[in-house]
């Protein structure tokens, strides 16, 4: 490498060369199975014919047109497509170039709306620890995620944190997994008073946690009480699918499992499966009239707003995993892949959970089963196993302080939809042999 700034200087990144299927291939020839699609990116696995032609019609025809000046028929049927599909009320979509602009999005939005509405004293934002919602400032600040946080603390606006939906290790010995949900959704009423009612302008999580906790879900109940809370207060609930939404979880939107909808969601990852750059904000018709009744235009805007080909691909992607019964698909392999893990480490002695929804799927390691306890992070055992499983062939997603942003490590796998029965028994198989060199 010259001069590209990579993301960890002392340890510049292999080159890779080609992609096919659910296989990328190195300089050397070197085949990985993408076992966690990037990062739940690569939904439909690589080199799709159908969805390059769609990139290559659309920059053929069209590449860029300013959504200042001009709208494009990509966007506009990728958003009819999206609405007829959406839970709820959900009726207006904003096209951005990935996760972090959505959440961005998603926070100014709700704040303006507010403002149209008349109500300036709603200020403040409730998310969760243990979260992630993107690294730019904004969404970096609605994070939970410690470690992510830590060096940006002092230039990060204000956000108040309640617990996690983490049964694993919160719920009580005596209460039941509804019970517990119950307790942990009355937090966020407990920080609505706490900060003043009125003053709320929105609570803001993943249906599934991904990066920072390791495809954790919630427990059932917990989204339906949290829907009630807002409801009750007028706060505005966002909820962030960037990774575990567009069909990851086996659900297009990870929050039909809940049977809850937003009032702003947001997208990103499988929407445009790799194949370009491409995220996306949700709203009601309620808060788009809000703005359009008011000052008449969301006081936002980002150069590559519905990109013509990001679109194109967008749409392309959506189509193929609706036509092609790739939900369903999901669903089926999802199972599978989970059967194995449990099947292959059930009973490992330092796996304490394997958890997760469809082609979403977490391990958690700890130093002993029965108490939980965690390993000593200077062990940096997330960073051996991405390693030893980088070598075994297998991309996956490990990472640390899963408990806290410093206890804590996990693995994260989200494969392509189009994993076959034998590429589960490959992934499972190299990452026991990771296990196996990090974890003897």
């Amino acid at each position: 490498m010259n001069h590209v700034f990579p993301r960890h200087n002392l340890a510049p990144p292999v080159k890779a060369v080609r992609g096919d299927g659910c296989y990328l291939y190195d300089e050397t020839g070197k085949q990985y199975f993408d076992g966690s699609g990037g990062a739940a990116v690569s939904c439909l696995g690589h080199g799709d014919p159908e969805i390059i032609r769609a990139i290559q019609d659309q920059a053929a025809t069209l590449a860029y047109a300013h959504t200042g000046f001009f709208t494009s028929d990509p966007a506009e049927e990728l958003a009819d497509l999206l609405v007829e599909h959406a839970p709820g009320d959900l009726d207006r979509v904003y096209f951005v170039s990935g996760g972090s602009e959505a959440v961005e999005s998603a926070l100014k939005l709700a704040r303006q709306y507010f403002l149209e509405k008349g109500q300036p004293q709603r200020r403040h934002v409730i998310a969760r620890r243990q979260s992630y919602h993107g690294n730019t400032l904004g969404a970096l600040a609605t994070g939970g995620n410690a470690w992510r946080r830590a060096q940006f603390e002092p230039i990060l606006m204000d956000v108040a944190h309640i617990a996690p939906c983490y049964e694993y290790i919160d719920r009580a010995a005596d209460e039941s997994a509804y019970e517990y949900g119950q307790r942990v959704a009355q937090d966020l009423e407990d920080e609505i008073l706490r900060l003043g009612e009125d003053s709320v302008i929105a609570f803001v999580a993943e249906p599934v946690v991904g990066a920072t906790m390791g495809a954790v879900p919630a427990v059932e109940g917990y989204f339906k009480r949290i829907r009630e809370i807002c409801d009750q207060y007028g706060v505005l609930l966002i909820l962030d699918e960037v990774m575990c939404g567009m069909g990851r979880v086996g659900h297009l939107f990870a929050c039909d499992a809940e049977d809850v909808a937003p009032d702003i969601l947001c997208i990103a990852k499988g929407l445009g499966a790799g194949y370009q750059p491409i995220g996306a904000m949700l709203c009601t018709d309620a808060i788009f009239q809000a703005i359009s009744e008011g000052s008449g235009f969301f006081q936002h805007g980002h150069t590559y707003l519905g990109h013509p080909v990001a679109c194109a691909t967008s749409l392309a992607v959506l189509k193929a995993m609706l036509e092609r019964g790739l939900i369903p698909t999901v669903q089926k392999q999802g199972e599978k892949l989970s059967y194995a893990l449990h099947e292959r480490f059930g009973q490992h002695p330092h796996i304490g959970d394997i958890r997760g929804r469809g082609l979403f799927r977490g391990m958690e390691f700890v130093e002993d089963r029965g108490s939980k306890t965690p390993f000593d992070p200077t062990r940096d055992t997330a960073g051996r196993l991405k390693k030893a499983a980088f070598e075994a062939g297998l991309i996956c997603y490990p990472m640390r302080g899963t408990r806290d942003g410093s206890l804590g490590d996990h693995v994260l796998l989200a494969p392509p939809f189009i994993i076959s029965d034998a590429q589960i028994d490959e992934v499972v198989d190299k990452l026991g042999t990771a296990i196996e060199t990090v974890l003897p």
